[in-house]
């Protein structure tokens, strides 16, 4: 039986892929359909060794407009325990990851999100989940949940002051205001702001050159230091980059990192 697909997942170089939310009739506005297709690309992309970099993007004129209001649920709490939505347990991933959307943080390749439009309520928190953010500058932002009776779902609470500072977290929160590109660039919500016809291309660009001139292993290591940092004392942290170093230097990304240098020419990192 033909069904359309609502989440895509194709690639712009042998290491960059792309996931795009294909809904674009409804800004992108999730289902449980979308919702665990998503998933499955993002997984996908994080198991397949080709792929370095993953970035993720809306179709039409919208990033993610949140979850189809005709879709939406009343679960208990335990919800985010139940199995569809957990990872298989991993002693090596810190269970704050193992959430509903907390794959995005667990996932061992660096996620760009390119927001080519409205990102409202859980596009948001797809966002801020993302590694960093790159907007259009007709991109518009909002947590949108105060507006709907409801409250800062799926972590949100956690990673925005952490993203923009305490103020304007507290001030998207409680007001669900929308903000323009502009000014989420001036609060840090987003990290660039582009043209809307330039968008994708500068994004693409910036992630090959992570896939081509970066070694994967360094960013694999990186992003994990990064999203442990959070529950890390300083002593923690330079116990934990003390050990990591000492692995990376005894790898082969290492090894040549050191000869292209010497050598001038193009690196051949494998992301051992």
């Amino acid at each position: 039986m033909y069904r359309e697909i609502s989440v895509t997942l194709s690639e712009r170089s042998p290491h960059v892929a792309i996931v795009t939310l294909n809904r674009p009739d409804k800004l992108n506005a999730l289902t449980k359909v979308m919702e665990a297709e998503l998933r499955e690309a993002m997984e996908s992309a994080d198991r397949d060794d080709t792929i370095r970099v993953v970035v993720l993007t809306g179709a039409g004129k919208g990033f993610c407009a949140g979850m189809d209001i005709n879709e939406l649920e009343i679960l208990p709490p335990g919800d985010i325990r139940a199995a569809q939505w957990m990872r298989p347990y991993d002693m090596n991933r810190r269970a704050d990851y193992q959430t509903r959307y907390g794959y995005f943080p667990a996932m061992r390749k660096p996620v760009i999100s390119a927001i080519n439009g409205a990102a409202a309520g859980l596009g948001l928190v797809f966002a801020l989940y993302s590694d960093m953010r790159f907007a259009s500058s007709k991109a518009a932002f909002s947590t949108a949940f105060a507006r709907r009776g409801l409250i800062a779902e799926h972590g949100i609470s956690w990673i925005l002051p952490r993203v923009v500072g305490p103020g304007h977290a507290a001030d998207l929160l409680y007001s669900a205001r929308k903000v323009l590109a502009v000014e989420a660039l001036q609060m840090r919500l987003v990290d660039r702001v582009c043209e809307p016809d330039d968008l994708m291309a500068y994004t693409l660009e910036y992630a090959s050159d992570l896939a081509e001139n970066v070694s994967p292993r360094s960013i694999r290591v990186m992003k994990h230091q990064l999203w442990e940092q959070p529950f890390q004392t300083l002593a923690d942290a330079t116990q934990m980059a003390n050990t990591e170093m000492f692995e990376s230097i005894q790898s082969d990304d290492f090894t040549e990192g050191v000869a292209h240098f010497i050598e001038r020419r193009q690196a051949r990192f494998t992301g051992r």
